[in-house]
C-alpha cells in the first residue's frame, strides 16, 4: 500500500493546467495528521507516502518531522517521498535541511518546457531558473532530484527536449499527459503520449524517461506503477486537506469516488474503482486488444476519456503504434486487431 497525502492546497507557483492555482489563500485547509496515523495504524505496511500539493514546501517542517517522529516511534517502514517546484528550498536551504537529509525522505520535482508552469508573480519558471534550484538541492544534499513535466497540447512539440535536459542533468525526468482535473479542462490524448514515448524510445533516451521504461515492461506483465496500473483500489489512498479519503489522487483532485474512511479503518477494504464497469475500459473491443493494459491502465483517463468523446480518436492512432509498442516489449507485430468503430453502436 502507498499513501498519497495532499497537506495543503497553497502553492508558492501559479501554474496554469494545475488545480491549485486558483484557490484562495484564505480557505485552505491543513490536513490533520491523525488521519495519516489512523491509517498507518490500519495499514502499518505501508510503503510510501507521497506528499501532494499545492506545494509541500508551504507547510511548516515541524509537520513533516512529527510525522517522521511518529513513524520512528511505531518502526513503521514507510519512507516520504515529496514533489515540490523547491522554490522555497533555493530561498532557505537550512530551513528544510533536517527533513531533506533524514533518511525516510526522497524527493522530486518539477518543470517543463512551455505549458504554463508560473512562479507566483506569474512570471515563466525558466530553465535557468530550474538549474539553480536542481544545483542548490546538489549542492545542499549531494544529489540533483529527478523531475516531473506536464505535458499538454501548447507544450506538446518540446516534450523530448525535457528528456534531453534529464539526460544533460544525469537524472531521469516523468513525462506524464495532464488530466482533466481542477483548471486544465481536457485531457491530453493518450496516444498523443505514447508517439512521444516511442520517439523517446527510438532515440534512445528511454532510460532517462519513467514513463517509457513502464510502457517497454507493460505488455510483459511486469510491475508497474500509476498511471499503468489497473490495481488502484488495492494499492493505493489519498487523503485531501479536509481529511477526505479516496482510491486515487487524480480522482481526489475531482472528488469523485470517495471513500468512507472510518468505515474502511474499522472493517474491509473498498473498492469503488474497481466496481464501476463504466470506468473498466474506453471500448468493449478493448478487451482482445493487445493494447488494453496500456489505453486501459488509468481508470481516471478512461473515465475522461469517453466524457470528452476521444476514444475513437485515440483507438485509430494507437492501432497505428501499436506494432512498434508490441515490437519494445519484445512482442509480435502482428498481434493487432483490427480497428472497431464502437461511434456508430
Amino acid at each position: 500500500m502507498d499513501l498519497i497525502i495532499k497537506p495543503t492546497e497553497a502553492c508558492n507557483f501559479k501554474c496554469t493546467f494545475c488545480s491549485s492555482t486558483d484557490i484562495d489563500p484564505n480557505e485552505v485547509g491543513l490536513l490533520d495528521l491523525e488521519y495519516i496515523y489512523k491509517f498507518l495504524k490500519r495499514y502499518p505496511d505501508t510503503n510510501t507516502i507521497i506528499v501532494n500539493g499545492g506545494d509541500p514546501l508551504m507547510v511548516k517542517p515541524e509537520y513533516y518531522q512529527e510525522l517522521i517522529d511518529h513513524l520512528n516511534e511505531h518502526d513503521y517502514p514507510a519512507s516520504i517521498s515529496f514533489t515540490s517546484n523547491l522554490w522555497p528550498f533555493l530561498m532557505r536551504p537550512e530551513k528544510w535541511l533536517p527533513i531533506f537529509k533524514n533518511d525516510r525522505f526522497g524527493c522530486a520535482t518539477s518543470f517543463q518546457y512551455g505549458g504554463g508552469r508560473l512562479k507566483g508573480d506569474y512570471s515563466e519558471f525558466t530553465e535557468k531558473d530550474f538549474w539553480m534550484v536542481s544545483d542548490a538541492m546538489l549542492k545542499h544534499t549531494g544529489e540533483r532530484p529527478d523531475f516531473i513535466a506536464v505535458i499538454v497540447e501548447e507544450n506538446a512539440h518540446l516534450a523530448i527536449k525535457n528528456v534531453e535536459l534529464a539526460k544533460e542533468m544525469g537524472v531521469e525526468c516523468k513525462l506524464n499527459y495532464a488530466m482533466a482535473s481542477g483548471v486544465q479542462g481536457s485531457t491530453y490524448q493518450l496516444s498523443k503520449i505514447y508517439e512521444t514515448y516511442l520517439e523517446i524510445y527510438d532515440r534512445g533516451l528511454a532510460e532517462y524517461e519513467y514513463n517509457t521504461k513502464q510502457m517497454m515492461k507493460r505488455l510483459k506483465g511486469f510491475s508497474t506503477s500509476c498511471p499503468q496500473n489497473r490495481q488502484c483500489d488495492s494499492g493505493i489512498r489519498a487523503f485531501n486537506p479536509g481529511g477526505d479519503y479516496y482510491s486515487c489522487g487524480s480522482f481526489a483532485d475531482d472528488m469523485d469516488y470517495p471513500i468512507d474512511f472510518e468505515e474502511e479503518m474499522n472493517g474491509e477494504m473498498q473498492t469503488p474503482l474497481a466496481n464501476d464497469p463504466h470506468i473498466q475500459t474506453m471500448k468493449m473491443s478493448c478487451y482482445t486488444c493487445p493494447m488494453f493494459e496500456i489505453c486501459n491502465g488509468c481508470k481516471k483517463t478512461v473515465r475522461d476519456m469517453k466524457r470528452e468523446e476521444t476514444t475513437e480518436a485515440h483507438c485509430k492512432q494507437m492501432k497505428t503504434l501499436a506494432p512498434r509498442i508490441l515490437a519494445t516489449n519484445g512482442m509480435s507485430p502482428d498481434m493487432v486487431t483490427p480497428y472497431v468503430d464502437e461511434s456508430i453502436n
